[in-house]
C-alpha cells in the first residue's frame, strides 16, 4: 500500500462529504476520486478536494487506482458494491446498507468469500457511553428497550435533494428503515439478534408534503430478541412542536437513558450514583479511523459494524415493513 491510502467515493451527497472531510484531515489518506449520477453535486466536492469525477463506479474504478472505497448512496441505489468486490477493494457502506435484503446478503457473501474488510456506518457503536452500557449488560441482561426518532413534517425543499427520495417508500423504505435504523442497530448491539417484529403505522395526518410523499407519518415497532428482551421503538415525521432521538434500556439493576443525536447517556445502577457520559460530537471521525486503520493494517478487529452484521439490522427493518403491510407479527428472516 502507498504512503497515502487512496480512497474513492461512490456517491457525493451529504454523508460522502462528511466522511471526505474527516478523511482529508488524515495525513496518510488521499481523497482520490468521486462518482455520482448528479454532475453538479459531484463537481462541487471534486473541486473542493481536487479529485477527478466520474459518472459511474465502474468508470472510476477503471480509471483510478484505489485502496478502499466509501459507498454513500440512497437505500434504493445500491449494487456498486459488486464492482468493489470484483476488484477486491475494502469498502465502507453508509446506512441503511440497502432496501433489498437479498441483494445485501449477496454482497455480504461476496465480500466474505474474498475476505474483504468491510464496515457499515453505524457510528453509535463507537461511542464510549454505548460501550460502557454494553459491558454492564453483559452481566445484567436487558429486559426492556424503548426509543426512536421524532421529527417534523417533511416539506418540499428543492435545495435538499434528500426529499426527492426520502418521502417515497419504494426509495427510502420509510422513516423506520432509513432513519430509525440507527436505533434498531443499537438495540441489536445491546440486546442481541431479533427474532420477531410487530409494527403499526399511522398515515393521513401530514399535509403540505411533497406530491410524492407516501411514507408513514409515524410507526411503532415491537421487537422480540432471541435472548428474551423486548423493545418498543418508534418513528415519527409528524411532530413539528417537539421531537428528538432517544433510547432507554432497562435491566434488573441497570438502567441507561440515551438522549440526542450524540447519545449522551445517564447510567443508573442499584446502590450507585448516577453517571452521565457525554456523547462525542466527532463520532464520524471515530468510525472512519477504525476503518482506515483496519484497511492499512489488514486487521478488522477494531471495526464495530462489519457489513455482514449490518445485514442483520436491515433484516429487522425490512421485517417491520413486512409487518406494516400484513398487519400482523412476522419473523425476522
Amino acid at each position: 500500500m502507498p504512503a497515502k491510502m487512496r480512497v474513492g467515493f461512490v456517491g457525493a451527497g451529504g454523508m460522502a462529504r462528511a466522511h471526505a472531510e474527516a478523511l482529508s484531515k488524515l495525513r496518510d489518506v488521499s481523497v482520490a476520486a468521486f462518482c455520482d449520477a448528479d454532475p453538479v453535486r459531484t463537481g462541487a466536492v471534486a473541486e473542493h478536494y481536487r479529485a477527478p469525477i466520474f459518472k459511474s463506479a465502474r468508470e472510476m474504478l477503471e480509471r483510478v487506482e484505489l485502496d478502499a472505497a466509501y459507498v454513500c448512496l440512497p437505500p434504493f441505489a445500491h449494487g456498486a458494491e459488486f464492482e468493489l468486490i470484483e476488484r477486491g477493494l475494502p469498502f465502507f457502506v453508509e446506512k441503511p446498507i440497502n432496501l433489498d435484503l437479498a441483494q445485501a446478503r449477496e454482497i455480504a457473501a461476496g465480500a466474505e468469500a474474498k475476505h474483504l474488510i468491510t464496515c457499515a456506518g453505524y457510528m453509535n457503536r463507537y461511542r464510549r457511553g454505548v460501550l460502557t452500557v454494553r459491558r454492564l449488560l453483559e452481566r445484567d441482561p436487558p429486559v426492556l428497550v424503548t426509543g426512536g426518532w421524532i421529527g417534523g413534517v417533511p416539506r418540499p425543499r428543492p435545495d435538499i435533494g434528500i426529499w426527492t427520495w426520502w418521502v417515497q417508500k419504494r426509495k427510502s423504505g420509510g422513516q423506520f428503515l432509513e432513519q430509525v435504523t440507527h436505533t434498531v442497530d443499537l438495540a441489536r448491539f445491546l440486546c442481541g439478534d431479533a427474532v420477531e417484529v410487530h409494527a403499526y403505522g399511522a398515515t393521513g395526518f401530514n399535509t403540505g408534503t411533497p406530491d410524492t410523499y407516501d411514507i408513514e407519518d409515524a410507526s411503532v415497532v415491537n421487537i422480540k430478541f432471541a435472548g428474551g428482551a423486548i423493545a418498543n421503538l418508534w418513528a415519527s415525521c409528524s411532530s413539528n412542536a417537539a421531537g428528538g432521538v432517544s433510547l432507554n434500556v432497562y435491566a434488573n439493576d441497570v438502567a441507561a437513558q440515551f438522549t440526542g443525536w450524540e447519545h449522551t447517556v445517564r447510567v443508573m445502577r442499584v446502590g450507585k450514583d448516577t453517571v452521565e457520559i457525554k456523547g462525542e460530537g466527532d463520532i464520524f471521525a471515530a468510525e472512519d479511523m477504525a476503518f482506515i486503520k483496519a484497511v492499512r493494517g489488514g486487521n478488522p478487529a477494531g471495526i464495530m459494524s462489519p457489513y455482514g452484521d449490518a445485514v442483520k439490522t436491515l433484516a429487522v427493518t425490512v421485517a417491520a415493513n413486512r409487518s406494516l403491510k400484513r398487519g400482523k407479527p412476522v419473523a425476522v428472516d
